[in-house]
């Protein structure tokens, strides 16, 4: 007798095998892990504008070419062949514009109480968003009090 299978009825002379609910193998546990790995790994990616575009066209495309003989599909693979093309001319990021912007970050989260944050923003004030728009954007994605001092077990590694 195999395992995944229940005898309803005892008596010898109608014997009823009713199939057992098994749990999520292996295999779904894998396509869920492998899933959510592809879905961080989007993510990061993202935040270049290239990438960005490239993603936006492929999630354009993918539906137009599956949908090719509706109007739908038709509408939809143009703009997203379209950002394909497109997204390569974008300007990326130099791995010398990474190290000084992790710098930039690093030299403002030093300013942490309020007060040296409140001098920073008096002082960034005086100048227009073209000059300062880059520190603005980073103070303001900068919490004050890091979500890793709140929660413990939030660390990075």
């Amino acid at each position: 007798m195999k395992r995944d299978r229940v005898i309803v009825s005892s008596s010898a002379e109608r014997v009823v095998y009713v199939p057992v609910p098994r749990r999520p193998g292996r295999f779904r546990r894998a396509v869920r892990t492998v899933f959510l790995l592809a879905v961080i790994g989007l993510l990061r990616a993202a935040r270049s504008p290239r990438w960005r575009c490239a993603l936006l066209g492929a999630a354009l495309t993918i539906p137009g070419v599956l949908m090719r003989g509706q109007l739908v599909g038709n509408i939809i693979l143009l703009p997203g062949l379209m950002a394909l093309v497109y997204a390569p001319f974008l300007p990326g990021e130099t791995i010398e514009d990474r190290r000084s912007h992790a710098r930039l970050r690093r030299e403002l989260a030093a300013y942490s109480t309020p007060a040296e944050r409140r001098d920073l923003e008096a002082l960034l004030e005086q100048y227009s968003d073209q000059e300062a728009g880059e520190l603005r954007a980073i103070l303001a994605s900068q919490d004050l009090a890091p979500v890793r001092a709140r929660c413990p077990g939030l660390s990075r590694y």
